[in-house]
């Protein structure tokens, strides 16, 4: 299909997977997933029972489809068979706690939910304050007010007429965390694709029909979605499904039994894998793999080194975005720059600003605005904030870069003082907001500190309140009393006292003085 003459009626789901029958591929693997593998025909069948379940218990064109499910052939069916109708799929993190399930399923209006059984109490839990939920679906075990999906789909027609889509008619939202704490939902057309994706497939890691990728971000996730799921299904490719954590003995243990030919991770995810290897004298088999890629957050210099060091493959580092909706810098096979981000690909035009909106010489910093027809169309009611970012063709990233002669992007910092440990974005005010309120917190600012390892993880800056003193106990306690209310790799790694916060005239809290500080202690 020429990209640039996408037809106006236009259903991504079927471009992606019904496509793949039509050209051959109905026996071929599109899934490994722990001891069995999934066709093409089966995943195109099992996405039409889900359509037509759904359409028979009410769901209409546009309406929003949100489950939070791991890994698994499931997930991948329910996604397909959602836009097939012109319903919404919204995927959102298994990670998340029941106020932020209550946030998602208000937020996007869903009519119907579907979870696992393992799941399904974090929405229990919040269930009488949902105000448009009308059919909650268990995957496994349901309880007596639950949907069984099992027996939804098995009851369900294979066959499906796709819904008459237009190209510009809303294909997926996902969320993604903003810097006021609150989870933005971006929306994607069904022409996106087409234009954000296929530069990454050709020149970064020249995919193919023949091609196993394995990622260990999940799918929930923008980058593990591009990975697992829209590189693979528009190139007629399998994906291994991981529904494990990502432990790296676990991974290494996942690439022999499955032999990718791609591995795509996180740079926080190499280094722990570099760093089981030199505790172990184990030895694992990564021969099967071709290519390496990185993205999620910058990768340091070292970890590069060392990987290569180790198995003689380069890590290809990228950057991407869920608002751009793919990578849209990255280094490339032998134009590996180390330490970069790599340079434009194709079909993407980028420009460095000033805070006044003009562009910077070649060689100082500014902020990075990315131009593709795929980005998406707007933050689901957040007008001021939609705003803010998106400039007519033009989305403002918010990553401070700055360009060497060569072409090559090499990454300064957020602009926003976003946090992204472990490749997840953090806001700082979500924390903050948390540790404010503990008894013992006067203020409170939270910003990355560097490891040994170049990656950065979240630690905070308190002032106590008079009658708490500084102590390695109130340390502990207050990061216990934030790891109880909020995801793991959002909670503080340390916890420093200070008497007081430095600030600007106005009041400001200046976290740049808090970070330049950390390079002293």
């Amino acid at each position: 299909m020429d990209l640039l003459n996408i037809p106006e009626e236009f259903n991504v789901a079927t471009f992606l997977l019904d496509r793949h029958i039509k050209e051959g591929r109905v026996d071929k693997v599109a899934v490994y997933y722990e001891d069995k593998v999934v066709t093409y025909g089966e995943l195109a069948e099992k996405a039409n029972r889900v359509g037509n379940a759904l359409l028979k218990l009410g769901v209409e064109q546009e309406n929003r489809v949100l489950f939070c499910l791991q890994d698994c052939p499931e997930f991948i069916s329910i996604y397909f068979g959602v836009m097939k109708i012109g319903a919404v799929p919204v995927p959102v993190s298994t990670m998340g706690l029941p106020k932020d399930y209550l946030y998602y399923l208000n937020d996007s209006r869903a009519k119907v939910l579907i979870t696992s059984s393992e799941l399904a109490p974090q929405f229990t839990q919040i269930q009488k304050d949902l105000k448009y939920l009308r059919h909650f679906i268990v995957v496994g075990q349901p309880q007596p007010d639950q949907l069984d999906f099992n027996n939804l789909i098995k009851k369900a027609s294979p066959k499906l007429h796709a819904a008459p889509t237009n190209r510009d008619d809303m294909a997926f939202w996902l969320y993604s965390s903003g810097t006021t704490g609150t989870p933005k939902g971006v929306v994607h057309l069904h022409h996106d694709l087409l234009h954000f994706m296929p530069s990454f497939c050709r020149e970064v890691v020249a995919l193919s029909d023949k091609d196993i990728a394995f990622s260990t971000s999940k799918i929930y996730f923008s980058y593990g979605r591009n990975n697992s799921l829209d590189s693979t299904f528009l190139c007629g490719a399998a994906s291994i499904l991981f529904p494990e954590k990502p432990e790296p003995e676990k991974i290494f243990e996942a690439i022999e039994k499955y032999r990718p030919t791609l591995f795509y991770s996180v740079p926080s995810s190499y280094w722990a894998m570099i760093n089981y290897l030199e505790k172990t004298e184990r030895k694992f088999d990564l021969t099967s793999v071709r290519l390496c890629v990185s993205a999620g957050e910058a990768l340091p210099k070292v970890i590069f080194e060392r990987w290569k060091e180790i198995f003689g493959i380069e890590i290809l580092d990228g950057v991407g975005s869920t608002d751009v909706g793919a990578t849209y810098l990255s280094n490339i096979p032998g134009q590996v720059r180390p330490g970069s981000s790599g340079k434009l690909l194709t079909g993407f035009v980028g420009k460095l600003i000033d805070e006044d909106e003009q562009e910077v010489p070649r060689g100082e910093i500014g902020t990075l605005w990315i131009k593709n027809d795929g980005t998406a169309a707007c933050y689901w009611n957040k007008h001021e904030k939609t705003k803010q970012s998106f400039y007519g063709e033009w989305f403002d990233t918010g990553d401070k870069y700055y360009q060497d002669q060569d072409g090559y992007y090499w990454y300064v910092g957020r602009a926003d003082d976003m946090i992204k440990p472990g490749g997840l974005w953090l806001s700082p005010i979500e924390i903050e907001g948390i540790l404010l309120a503990h008894p013992a917190v006067k203020e409170v600012a939270v910003v990355s500190e560097g490891y040994e390892s170049g990656l950065d993880k979240p630690v905070a800056f308190v002032v106590n309140k008079e009658g708490y003193a500084p102590s390695q106990d109130l340390e502990n306690e207050l990061k216990e009393f934030a790891r109880e209310r909020a995801a793991h790799y959002k909670c503080p790694r340390k916890v420093y006292f200070l008497t007081e916060l430095p600030r600007t005239g106005t009041g400001k809290i200046q976290r740049y003085k808090l970070r330049v500080s950390l390079d002293s202690r």
